[in-house]
């Protein structure tokens, strides 16, 4: 990935030493120790009708695997995860658990005090990860051929489950590596050690996948030798600010992304004021890393309210436990050597901040979707229909009927694959 270069002198690198940059990036939550991970899974109440399972959008048997820690085979718990989520292993990492599993967890209710059920699902999927082979035995070969078209978690997922179901698959990736956001877009410090790849590699040991990176697909045409098209393209644009006076911004995605890739982080420049516009994770990742690489001043503004943001409490809270300061309630105005905004509740009153730096995460959208000849794909407002053709299934960020998250990606990718399989098999 080509390094941003800095706009202004306030925008530099190397403002810290290298313990520093080792202790902030560290792993923020490290795996449990096996006696930790007894403890924890004994809490769990094993209800059989289990609200945890239904709001876990890949529904884990999440009773059955807790229970089977505690009983001395994460091995067994980990098969049980990832019959699920493939993903399991990263989506521990990064999942709101405190909006899904956990804030659904009858201890919550009762106690305030969930089983922490993605601590767990990481002990169970790393220790099964940790001797290298995989639980899952790939099917006799059916002779179809699937085009998986994105190599984010959408299309991995779907691209696994057609692999064990018998079908030859080959994933078309734009870019050097697969992963999507799990390898761009994500904060260092949740999936330290390269692990989004070390995952992906485990995950193709199923055999019968091809993989062809840095391989755009532009037209649906190409690939007309395929029994059937999987998109998992994300949501590759970015909104725009809109403001005619724009120094200083850069995409907070862009700037993650660059993140991820440079693994001397005293190489990334970063300013000393930095402003991040936006309310969702991408913007708390954002603000969080700039402070973790040494900037003094980070300030999320947000133009609605706190309860608005898409950033959970979780991670609001950990923000401001770095230093960020968050502001709600304030539209952007103008971008200079000053961030000026005004307030939505009052537009004659405005604040200005010192940005050097501002980092933009006011949402993605739908771009570079490959073209479909004859009769198009059908969308459903601003993203992809789920089966956008007859012979073409769609799923994660760029599908509709969903929320953008890792683990509905990882859902809505195998769930496209068993469909799939029935059309192909006349099931």
């Amino acid at each position: 990935m080509k390094q941003h270069t800095p706009l202004t002198p306030g925008i530099v690198a190397g403002r810290l030493t290298p313990q520093e940059y080792e202790a902030n990036f560290g792993d923020i939550s490290p795996r449990l120790e096996p006696h930790e991970a007894s403890v924890a899974a004994n809490r769990c109440y094993f209800c059989y009708d289990a609200p945890c399972v239904t709001a876990c959008p890949t529904s884990i048997d999440i009773p059955l695997f807790i229970r089977q820690i505690a009983t001395g085979t994460p091995e067994a718990a980990a098969k049980t995860i990832l019959s699920q989520n493939i993903l399991g292993g990263m989506c521990a990492r990064v999942c709101p658990t405190e909006n899904l599993c956990e804030g659904a967890c009858v201890r919550m209710t009762a106690e305030g005090d969930p089983v922490t059920i993605g601590r767990l699902q990481r002990y169970a999927t790393d220790t099964l990860m940790a001797d290298g082979t995989q639980p899952f035995t790939r099917a006799k070969p059916t002779g179809k051929r699937v085009a998986v078209v994105g190599g984010g978690p959408a299309g991995l997922s779907c691209a696994h489950r057609l692999a064990l179901l018998g079908h030859a698959v080959t994933i078309y990736e734009a870019r050097a590596k697969l992963g999507g956001l799990n390898e761009y877009g994500i904060a260092s410090y949740k999936a330290p050690a390269d692990f989004a790849q070390r995952e992906i590699d485990w995950l193709l040991q199923i055999g019968g996948i091809e993989v062809r990176t840095n391989t755009k697909v532009e037209s649906l045409s190409k690939l007309k030798d395929y029994d059937a098209i999987f998109l998992g393209v994300g949501l590759a644009g970015t909104n725009s600010l809109g403001l005619d006076q724009m120094k200083n911004v850069r995409d907070a995605v862009e700037f993650i992304a660059e993140l991820r890739q440079q693994p001397d982080r005293a190489k990334l420049a970063v300013g000393r004021n930095v402003v991040v516009i936006g309310g969702g994770m991408t913007a708390v990742d954002a603000a969080v890393q700039s402070k973790l690489l040494g900037a003094e001043n980070v300030t999320i503004v947000y133009r609605r309210t706190r309860g608005d943001m898409g950033a959970s409490d979780v991670e609001k809270a950990h923000a401001e436990t770095h230093g960020v300061r968050i502001v709600t309630g304030a539209v952007p105005a103008a971008m200079g050597a000053e961030a000026r905004f005004t307030y939505a509740a009052d537009a004659g009153q405005s604040l200005a901040l010192a940005a050097d730096q501002v980092l933009s995460a006011i949402g993605q959208k739908l771009a570079n979707v490959p073209a479909r000849d004859k009769d198009g794909l059908a969308h459903e407002g601003r993203k992809l229909a789920p089966q956008p053709a007859p012979d073409v299934w769609a799923g994660g960020d760029c599908a509709a009927g969903g929320d953008d998250l890792t683990v509905t990606a990882v859902a809505e990718g195998r769930d496209a694959a068993e469909s799939i399989h029935k059309a192909l098999m006349g099931a």
